[in-house]
């Protein structure tokens, strides 16, 4: 996250709570669910990484770099995708969505092999982290991620889905825009909040078993 410890240890206590409730909340497949949890534990490690910074220990920063870089490189291309296309019913968006989930798994691929050859380092610059990846700014390999982790949520038929999608493709631009520098952190970290819509899309649908409000209406009448 951005912005200091502060603010990524609080979004990620803020998540835990909400990816909780959004797993509880969730039926079967769950993928999509646990995407808020999955926020929580990497804005949560880079609260830590924050505090390698100020005790000066640059083993633990290597370490917890690298895995925040897993959710962020390799964690979202693959699995955000792969999520929708779960929650979706039978069709041609669904068809779609499992192509989207293949571009998703390359680019993954591509960025865990550029992790294992060109280790990132991570740095502080204001009150952001600069994360050293250039690869990962590559034009081909920023479209493929784009497509698979905002792209690919508009093609859904659940309309907070599409909603999730938009905003995280607005806060894509506006990242990039005002924070390139530190491009990777600032977007992660709006990503992460948006996420909430998440726990909003399964709660706001019905339970199990529950008779639609139209039809109890049609019956008293």
């Amino acid at each position: 996250m951005c912005f200091l410890a502060t603010a990524s240890f609080t979004a990620g206590a803020l998540l835990l709570g909400i990816g909780t409730l959004t797993l509880r909340a969730a039926r079967s497949p769950r993928e999509f669910a646990g995407i808020p949890l999955l926020f929580a534990l990497q804005q949560l490690i880079e609260g830590v990484i924050w505090l390698t910074f100020r005790i000066e220990a640059p083993l633990l920063n290597t370490v917890m770099t690298h895995v925040y870089s897993f959710f962020s490189h390799v964690l979202w291309p693959v699995y955000l995708p792969m999520a929708v296309f779960m929650i979706e019913p039978p069709g041609p968006r669904r068809r779609a969505l499992f192509a989207f989930a293949v571009a998703g798994a390359a680019v993954g691929t591509y960025l865990l092999c550029v992790l294992v050859t060109f280790p990132v380092v991570s740095r502080p610059t204001g009150q952001h982290v600069e994360y050293d990846s250039p690869h990962f700014f590559a034009a081909s390999v920023m479209t493929l991620y784009l497509v698979s982790t905002t792209v690919s949520p508009l093609l859904s038929t659940h309309r907070l889905v599409k909603v999730f999608g938009t905003l995280a493709l607005l806060s894509f631009g506006a990242a990039y825009y005002f924070y390139a520098r530190w491009f990777i952190s600032v977007w992660c970290f709006f990503a992460a909040l948006l996420s909430i819509v998440i726990y909003v899309h399964f709660v706001a649908r019905p339970a199990r078993g529950a008779i639609p409000l139209p039809e109890i209406l049609e019956k008293r009448t």
